[in-house]
């Protein structure tokens, strides 16, 4: 099973009047870095709820959002302000005095006053340390499965296109194998060709020194060696897409590998079928570069 460094996961918990939410998010990277955002309280935690994110992902960049709200569905604690409402009843009192105003101020007119009834904030002096610690691991963990699990489902999919690429390579391969001993021949047909249409009568072509050339010329054309690497690097990127374990790195090495002997037969093959599916193959290898990038 292989993993996408892409992923998104959540939680939500209510502690002691509050909600606390808890967002992790992962895209690409070399290394595995968390970025931890959390209210500055509880900054003491943030050690523990980092071990616990890498313990979970070993490569990406995961940013971990810690939030938390009032909680509206909790009562809240209410504070009677004495001096509002002695400001409102001395109100009363002047303006009936002056405007000879009959009426009396009740208790739930003077309730309803805004400002006369606040809600109490809660202290944090009030959270228990070791319970909310507790509380935060749990709803990270179940966050962070839900990052997991949608890593797992993008990981499918990539290892699904690249072994599909992969596919398309090992076909390129065969017909490059199969070209790559017609090379020399059709080289000695078309040097033969070339030195008939030379010829003034009075010129005679060295068969020996044909062979020669013909010699260098395979010599310096071999692409065997090329072409058994690449099998291997062909057999052992497969095998990669098979593996449970962090195959990102291990897959960039090998298409660094692969984009190098492509590169020498290209440089070394002169002859066009060949050269075209050199092409074909490096426009692949690029995009297989690409999708393999999101593999942890």
């Amino acid at each position: 099973m292989s993993f996408s460094m892409t992923g998104y996961g959540q939680s939500a918990v209510q502690y002691g009047g509050y909600k606390i939410q808890i967002e992790v998010k992962s895209v690409n990277h070399r290394y595995c870095e968390v970025m931890l955002r959390m209210p500055r309280e509880w900054a003491s935690m943030e050690d523990s709820l980092r071990k616990l994110v890498q313990g979970k992902v070993k490569r990406g960049r995961i940013d971990v959002f810690v939030n938390k709200e009032q909680d509206d569905g909790q009562p809240s604690s209410l504070q009677l302000n004495h001096e509002a409402a002695a400001a409102y009843i001395a109100a009363a009192a002047e303006l009936g005095q002056r405007y000879e105003v009959a009426g009396a101020l009740e208790v739930s007119h003077l309730l309803a006053l805004p400002g006369v009834m606040t809600a109490q904030e809660r202290s944090n002096e009030q959270d228990d340390p070791e319970q909310l610690q507790k509380l935060l691991k749990q709803a990270l963990d179940e966050a962070l499965n839900g990052l997991v699990e949608m890593r797992v489902r993008e990981g499918r999919h990539l290892v699904f296109d690249l072994q599909g690429r992969l596919a398309h390579l090992e076909q390129l391969y065969g017909e490059m194998r199969q070209l790559a001993p017609t090379v020399v021949e059709e080289h000695r047909i078309r040097m033969k060709q070339r030195l008939s249409e030379l010829q003034d009568g009075s010129f005679h072509w060295d068969e020996s020194r044909i062979g020669m050339e013909v010699a260098i010329f395979a010599d310096r054309s071999n692409i065997d060696e090329e072409l058994t690497r690449l099998s291997s690097h062909f057999g052992q990127f497969r095998q990669l897409l098979d593996h449970d374990d962090s195959i990102g790195r291990k897959l960039d090495f090998l298409l660094q590998e692969m984009n190098r002997e492509v590169n020498t037969i290209g440089s070394k093959a002169n002859h066009l079928a060949l050269v075209n599916h050199v092409v074909e193959m490096k426009a692949e290898l690029e995009k297989i570069r690409e999708q393999a990038a999101n593999l942890e």
